[in-house]
């Protein structure tokens, strides 16, 4: 999956890398609407309204000034930064179990558009892919290090009631990974070896906290479905949705923090 996700990010059109985007996002929501417990003629409804959702706000965003443009995506980013940075951590906090299928639909529009807009729009940042691939990177690198340092140092869980195999072990390996993936890209890419270190390596600290919430959000949706995985797209490994669950929480806020600076 890796492999194809990066030839099409190299090789892919801007039309066929949007076409790419919104089937993920509805595979994402066929997903969410498993474990949200809708019925099948609801998650027909869901995807659908979801679909018009996304090609809406697409047909809006080509049509718009590029003033205009910048605050529709910055309005999407700020409802995934309301979601991650205040609503999911008190409602992991506060272990909430939410019935209200309403709710659970929403809160899935909240995960999933935002990180659609985010991959449009970090691929078209300058210099295109490589931002996009950065922050990706970034996650994978942290995802990667917490699992060797967790299995090899863990003792102290970091939410037993919602995913026992994580530690804080697992997050200290996260962070030293990133760190050590930062000062790499720092010092050999020619488009951000201007930057000063201290902000980049707070900033995928920052991140690395980020993406630990979004991993533990799915874990505890998935345990309030009663599931090990949220589908079987891809056989041994899950649905999408495992797959891009600390990508949910990290790229819209990377989106939102680059058209910010921009």
């Amino acid at each position: 999956m890796l492999a194809l996700l990066l030839a099409a990010l190299f090789a892919l059109p801007p039309f066929a890398w949007a076409a790419l985007i919104v089937a993920m996002v509805m595979q994402g929501t066929a997903e969410w609407s498993r474990l949200s417990g809708l019925s099948r003629a609801k998650a027909n409804l869901y995807w659908g309204l979801t679909l018009l959702l996304l090609l809406g706000l697409l047909w809006a965003d080509a049509g718009a000034t590029e003033a205009q443009r910048i605050y529709l995506h910055l309005l999407v980013y700020a409802a995934s930064a309301l979601l991650w940075l205040a609503i999911v951590p008190a409602w992991l906090i506060a272990g909430w179990k939410v019935r209200q299928q309403v709710l659970m639909a929403l809160t899935g529009w909240a995960v999933l558009v935002p990180t659609g807009f985010a991959m449009l729009d970090l691929r078209e940042a300058d210099p295109s892919p490589w931002i996009l691939l950065f922050v990706m990177g970034l996650v994978w690198v942290a995802d990667i290090a917490a699992y060797f340092a967790g299995r090899k140092f863990g003792k102290n869980k970091l939410a037993p009631s919602i995913s026992p195999g994580k530690t804080w072990e697992g997050v200290a390996g996260a962070l030293l990974g990133v760190s050590v993936y930062v000062l790499l890209v720092w010092s050999f890419s020619p488009y951000l070896s201007h930057r000063e270190m201290l902000p980049m390596l707070l900033a995928a600290w920052c991140w690395v906290g980020l993406a630990v919430i979004g991993d533990l959000f799915e874990s505890a949706i998935k345990r309030q479905a009663s599931v090990k995985d949220s589908g079987a797209l891809l056989p041994g490994h899950g649905g999408l949705l495992d797959r891009i669950d600390a990508l949910t929480s990290t790229l819209p806020l990377a989106a939102m923090a680059m058209l910010l600076q921009g």
